[in-house]
């Protein structure tokens, strides 16, 4: 079995562990922030995920966010970027609205990006350069919606912290209408199925958007962080994805704004 189809069986192995697992009390602890917040659910779905894979391909290597691949340093051979629950905070409160995210990369290049939506059982997937698809329905293409006709997904409670000095609030303010959804993975997959047009990021973490990324660049979207350069794997970034148009509209508010730069660059340094 490749590698893309056996991710596809493995991801919703994980989403039916995570399912069941729900019927059992779970520990909740807090990480760099009394907001940012890890369940025993995460750990033990971001073990299944290391084991599996390392079964079947004991030369991958493998970055989680709760703590598998601290130590890679560079892009070399098969890496796997997951994260268990994106959404850990939704998962705790409502018991829904998160998924697991995936991203395989072979020498720094995408070669296939998976999304599950575990609570209603879709699996968004693709295959660099073969297409994108929900579950075995193949996703449209992009449409260029400009800006003052789209639903755009952000992080506002990061991003309103500073909106008063960004071109952020004019951004959110020329556009049809704001969404925060409470989980990456999941709004990629909704800019994947046309149901916004963008999503706007002050930071992010490679295994919030890998799988997302790989997902909708196969049906036309752009990604970048907020100078227009490309995303990193092994680091923080912030992240504006959308159809072409509307991703330069969004880049050009912030092209010569220093002084958002500058609260970029300290923000990442947190």
């Amino acid at each position: 079995m490749d590698i893309y189809n056996f991710g596809k069986e493995l991801i919703v192995e994980a989403g039916k562990f995570i399912e069941t697992r729900m019927t059992h009390e779970f520990q909740v602890d807090s990480k760099s922030n009394p907001n940012d917040l890890v369940t025993d659910v995460d750990k033990e779905t971001e073990q299944l995920l290391y084991t599996r894979i390392l079964e079947r391909f004991p030369d991958h290597r493998i970055i989680g966010e709760e703590g598998h691949g601290e130590d890679i340093n560079d892009t070399k051979g098969v890496i796997w970027i997951v994260d268990p629950i994106d959404g850990t905070l939704n998962f705790v409160h409502q018991g829904e609205n998160f998924a697991i995210s995936i991203g395989v990369f072979i020498d720094g290049e995408p070669y296939c990006g998976l999304i599950y939506d575990c609570m209603k059982r879709d699996l968004y997937h693709a295959k660099y350069r073969n297409g994108a698809f929900v579950n075995e329905q193949a996703l449209k293409p992009a449409e260029n919606i400009p800006l003052n006709q789209s639903l755009i997904a952000i992080n506002p409670k990061r991003i309103l912290s500073d909106a008063t000095r960004s071109p952020f609030f004019e951004i959110m303010a020329k556009s049809r209408s704001v969404r925060s959804y409470g989980s990456a993975a999941l709004e990629f997959a909704m800019l994947a199925k046309g149901q916004i047009s963008a999503l706007m990021f002050l930071k992010l973490y490679p295994w919030d958007y890998t799988g997302g990324v790989i997902i909708t660049g196969e049906l036309g979207y752009k990604t970048t962080d907020i100078y227009g350069d490309e995303l990193p794997l092994l680091s923080s970034a912030s992240v504006i994805s959308g159809n072409p148009k509307i991703h330069g509209e969004i880049i050009e508010h912030f092209k010569d704004d220093k002084t958002l730069h500058e609260f970029h660059d300290a923000f990442h340094d947190l």
